[in-house]
């Protein structure tokens, strides 16, 4: 069955676009697909309305001969109705995704109809800005964490990074898990070759029954397995205190449903519209109380770009404010600094919360930065030039950290180029069989991590960098600092130890709020000329471990 997005029928909330690009597999192959909803609806057709007010353009349905099919009347009628793409069993499923694949020029999403999920938890994975491969996780918790036990309903996934390393289902295994699959795979263009060969394959050992007691509704799993296996990159996405089950019988369907009604879905949007894995400052300084902030500027209607202009217009007072030289100007200039930097990071969080992506605005927010950084700088120049009367004095130290800077940016574009060019971004793990349902052991050793690069520097609209594969890059998965480690490495080491370590690497680089924070401290407490040795000094050592780090990966 294909159906196509209505902007008048879809119910789409708020902040969301109705109608995409991408296309959606759903595999109603299970009797779970049928199951009834309070609403009277059944959950495919729960599903279904939910796909449509994302940025999904067809849903294709694929169903058994034998399947019951019950949609709705009324306001819950989908927008069009056609046949199903009818499938003998597993072998055939998977390539009717492998055909997907081959025709497909946008994302491709397949996912089971046993998902019983808040629209915002689907939205997490679905309708960001990068449309990257990804695939939604859950934490790893009850009996299963304890014996291991593998559950189509709960395949179990490793994840490093943000990356998902390995992945299981009733055949493939997984050792060392950390989290669950939650159903919902979407793969992105730069990975659809990939994704019909692998279907394609995964069909032929099913066909030679070389998959053992794989079920049908193991399409996904399977997928997801097989992607990973192939090196092909899979984001691991978390969704916070939102719900994404998959469920078996009407009792797991009306606990699922409910479980859904129990969470506020809006309070967890915004919790999840503020990013991890940002820098110390930005963690503990400013994401700790924006969301307020975030909520203020949605109830005012405000847009990411009128608050990325105020922003710049708090630069320019402190500029201002830096510029008169006195004590008093200086604290206020600080004060004015720091709330520029906090709505520096609002734009960011209420275009997530929204769902209000652009091109305009991740090039707004990237240009902003830059300038706001610069014209504080030359305040601070001419305050302490028109208070010392020095005349060269500061002058050379300005411009020496505005270039030294202006260096650090120049190696990591060029370094994500340079790695974007050679087709060395970083993969999930090396190539494995998937007629080998041994994963093979997980890494005993810590893997090299690119230094953190700079979240806020991140543009707020435009795409992920798919070849920086940081810590700090995770978008909405989060890298809690225990985490950082690859699973199995310094074990030997306490949680709070791997977690001064994890802000360490952090604060080292400087990024953005740390450079901020600098700059406002030290010209509230001493003058401009402290601040400019500050960033010069701590600057030429962040630059050097990040060459380092990079020099070391290129060679590794």
């Amino acid at each position: 069955m294909s159906m196509r997005a209505d902007p008048d029928r879809s119910g789409t909330a708020p902040g969301m676009t109705p109608g995409g690009d991408a296309v959606a597999v759903v595999l109603a192959t299970t009797p779970a697909a049928d199951l009834p909803c309070p609403d009277g609806a059944s959950l495919l057709e729960r599903l279904t309305r939910q796909l449509v007010t994302l940025p999904v353009r067809d849903v294709h349905v694929v169903a058994r001969p034998d399947g019951t099919r019950s949609y709705a009347a009324g306001p819950y009628q989908m927008p069009h109705r056609l046949p199903d793409t009818m499938s003998d069993g597993l072998a055939e499923d998977l390539r009717v995704v492998a055909k997907t694949a081959r025709t497909a020029t946008s994302p491709v999403i397949v996912l089971v109809a046993d998902v019983v999920a808040h629209t915002e938890a689907l939205a997490t994975l679905l309708a960001g800005p990068s449309r990257l491969t990804g695939a939604i996780v859950g934490p790893l918790v009850g009996p299963m964490a304890e014996a291991g036990e593998r559950s189509p309903l709960h395949p179990p996934v490793r994840t490093e990074s943000g990356r998902v390393v390995s992945a299981g289902n009733s055949f493939h295994e997984v050792e060392r898990a950390d989290g669950v699959f939650g159903g919902v795979l979407q793969v992105g263009e730069a990975h659809l070759t990939s994704l019909a060969e692998v279907a394609e394959e995964l069909a032929d050992l099913a066909e030679r029954r070389r998959l053992g007691r794989v079920s049908d509704a193991e399409v996904p799993d399977l997928l997801l397995a097989g992607l990973v296996r192939s090196g092909v990159p899979v984001r691991s996405v978390t969704v916070g205190a939102l719900r994404c089950d998959r469920v078996a019988d009407s009792a797991g369907a009306e606990a699922a449903i409910s479980g859904l009604a129990g969470v506020d879905a809006s309070r967890a949007r915004l919790d999840a519209a503020v990013k991890t894995g940002d820098g110390f400052f930005t963690t503990f300084f400013v994401s700790s109380w924006s969301r307020h902030l975030v909520r203020l500027a949605a109830m005012l209607g405000l847009t990411p770009n009128a608050v990325t202009g105020i922003s710049v217009g708090l630069a320019l007072i402190a500029a201002i404010w830096f510029s008169d030289g006195h004590r008093t100007g200086l604290v206020v200039g600080a004060v004015a600094l720091y709330l520029s930097f906090v709505l520096d990071c609002v734009d960011g969080q209420l275009a997530r919360y929204t769902r209000r992506f652009s091109a305009l605005g991740g090039w707004l927010d990237g240009i902003c930065d830059r300038l706001k950084e610069y014209v504080v700088l030359a305040g601070l120049a001419f305050g302490y030039h028109a208070q010392s009367g020095e005349s060269g004095g500061v002058w050379p130290l300005a411009v020496a950290a505005v270039i030294l800077q202006v260096v650090r940016h120049m190696v990591d574009f060029s370094y994500a180029g340079a790695v974007a060019d050679s087709g060395a971004g970083v993969t999930a793990g090396p190539r494995r069989p998937l007629a080998e349902p041994r994963d093979g052991p997980p890494p005993t050793e810590p893997r090299d991590e690119p230094p953190p690069t700079e979240p806020q520097d991140e543009p707020r609209g435009g795409p992920e960098k798919p070849v920086l594969i940081t810590t700090s890059q995770t978008g909405s998965s989060p890298v809690r600092p225990a985490e950082v480690t690859s699973v199995g490495a310094s074990s030997g080491l306490s949680p709070r130890v791997r977690s001064a370590a994890y802000w360490l690497r952090k604060i080292i680089v400087l990024p953005i709020g740390e450079r901020m924070a600098l700059i406002a401290i030290t010209a509230a407490l001493f003058d401009a000329r402290v601040t400019f040795l500050a960033l010069l000094g701590w600057g030429v050592v962040a630059l050097a471990y990040m060459s380092a780090g990079r020099i070391r990966r290129s060679f590794g």
